[in-house]
């Protein structure tokens, strides 16, 4: 398969204390690819590199081939980033909030009211277009959170924690529509703190404790890692055998 995203030594530091380091990930085109790791491992700071947030101390990141920090203008339109902190204006309808992020890529016109009915429709949204989204539940937030970053057609959708403290009914509607997404050729990285959404989801999944990453795998080569019967083991016990933590506390 073709490389979509690869990071080379990606590293970054705060003062003294390193957060992500040297991190080296492929990652192909189409696959749904899980990054899992307890509070503080990095995650979030890795989905920043890459997305061109935060500037990385060392090392690169490279997007279909070309470096990111070179071609950013270029690549930036490729990329589709829901962040964990809802990134919504509450006092803005849900049209215009899908309006002003996609605008950004410099759709308009037409076509720009295409794609806000589009994500909208998308997401189960569109009869709440006029609505304020103060106005909404936290899981029609992040619903609104998710139209917002596909009005533009991203090759690859970045999920960090997109189901954060919503009921049980949108977070399953969410993970379909990643599937969905997915299906419609999208590249995904998913992060989650929980363990069921990427063992239902995710190709293939990467473990980072300390900033670094410490295993890669299908779910079940995980498993493999850790004893031979997989039957006998799940993905939450391999996390704790492999990291020595919870992935959340409950």
């Amino acid at each position: 398969m073709e490389a979509i995203l690869k990071t080379a030594d990606l590293t970054k530091k705060y003062d003294n204390r390193v957060v992500v380091d040297n991190l080296n990930l492929t990652i192909e085109k189409g696959e749904v690819f899980g990054l899992l790791g307890p509070n503080g491992a990095g995650k979030s700071t890795t989905m920043n590199m890459i997305c061109g947030i935060v500037k990385p101390t060392l090392g690169k990141v490279e997007f279909n081939g070309k470096d990111f920090d070179k071609h950013r203008k270029e690549l930036i339109g490729e990329l589709g980033y829901i962040p964990q902190e809802l990134a919504i204006h509450g006092n803005l309808k849900a049209w215009e909030n899908v309006e002003l992020f996609t605008s950004l890529y410099g759709i308009k016109g037409a076509e720009l009211k295409k794609r806000i009915d589009e994500s909208l429709e998308y997401v189960g949204l569109l009869e709440k277009k006029n609505d304020y989204a103060k106005t909404f539940s936290g899981g029609m937030k992040r619903r609104l959170n998710i139209a917002c970053a596909i009005g533009h057609h991203p090759d690859l959708l970045i999920f960090d924690e997109p189901t954060v403290g919503i009921d049980p009914q949108s977070r399953n509607f969410i993970l379909e529509k990643i599937r969905e997404s997915n299906k419609n050729g999208a590249t995904v990285i998913y992060t989650s703190h929980y363990m069921e959404e990427v063992e239902a989801i995710c190709t293939r999944i990467a473990i980072m404790d300390n900033g670094k990453i410490i295993a890669t795998g299908t779910s079940e080569e995980l498993k493999k890692k850790v004893v031979d019967d997989t039957s006998s083991i799940t993905l939450e016990e391999v996390f704790l055998t492999l990291t020595g933590k919870k992935l959340r506390d409950y």
